[in-house]
């Protein structure tokens, strides 16, 4: 499937895509975060967009290893008129959220995407979204933010979070959400060790359910600290070859914190595959 359906636009993943995160939160674990501010995120969107971006990620709520939620009213709040500033752009806006409220408040804003890392398992959740013409990006979290990364395990990580991915197509498309609105994202960092995250991204391909897109969002993540030693704003480089090899392994949406570099990473992969 090449051709994402994602509010005002459809997206063709023909070629891989790049989703540039804008942080509206106050704790973020890479340290960008723009605590709410919507002109702010109207620049660094504008930035994202300018190095090449094809998408914009906003989120309003902390889901870092150890973070606590952020009330409801706030985080629609924050997302509304982050949403309403940078809809003007004519750029694809993804929301990151778990909370139907917040879903439902992003898309009457304008959200052309609702990206949940609990993958629409919360009550109300398929109901906020599944008769609107948003896309959803469906990751996979076992736990929840605060202590998921409390001694993770699995028999087989690959195996089981397809399944888990797989279950959750199933039941979106019987509450009428058309294949063709949906993405895939295993959830690295997500209730998983630096064992499974990287199983995970040598098997990416395994988890392209009845041939829908998949996203990756591995960005400055401790999956990257773990083997280089480097702290999170030194990852440039470790998140740069990550993104690479993702899309290698049949990722087609990359979310990233720096657009820039992964612009000229991509750009060279696909020179190379292009070639005769």
């Amino acid at each position: 499937m090449t051709n994402l359906a994602c509010g005002r636009f459809t997206l063709d993943l023909a070629a891989p895509r790049i989703m540039a995160i804008v942080n509206l939160t106050d704790d973020s674990f890479s340290g960008d975060g723009l605590r709410g501010d919507a002109r702010a995120a109207l620049r660094r969107a504008e930035q994202a967009l300018e190095e090449g971006s094809d998408l914009l990620d906003l989120g309003a709520e902390s889901t870092r290893p150890g973070s606590d939620p952020v009330p409801e009213a706030q985080e629609i709040e924050r997302i509304v008129a982050a949403v309403e500033a940078l809809r003007p752009l004519n750029a694809p806006i993804s929301v990151d959220t778990c909370k139907p409220a917040v879903m439902r408040a992003a898309l009457a804003a304008g959200a052309d995407m609702i990206n949940d890392i609990a993958g629409f398992t919360a009550p109300g959740a398929m109901e906020a979204v599944a008769a609107s013409s948003c896309a959803l990006c469906v990751m996979h979290m076992r736990g929840e933010p605060r202590t998921m990364q409390r001694e993770p395990h699995y028999d087989d990580v690959v195996a089981e979070v397809a399944a888990w991915l797989g279950e959750r197509v199933a039941a979106l498309q019987a509450a009428g959400v058309a294949p063709d609105r949906i993405v895939l994202d295993p959830g690295f960092g997500f209730g998983k060790s630096v064992a499974h995250n990287y199983s995970i991204l040598k098997h990416f391909q395994r988890f392209a359910i009845d041939g829908l897109p998949l996203l990756a969002g591995l960005s400055r993540k401790s999956m990257l600290g773990a083997v280089t030693g480097k702290a999170t704003d030194e990852r440039l480089i470790a998140s740069v070859v990550g993104a690479a090899l993702a899309v290698e392994h049949g990722a087609r949406i990359v979310r990233v914190h720096d657009v820039a570099a992964t612009r000229e990473a991509l750009q060279i992969w696909r020179a190379c595959f292009e070639a005769k």
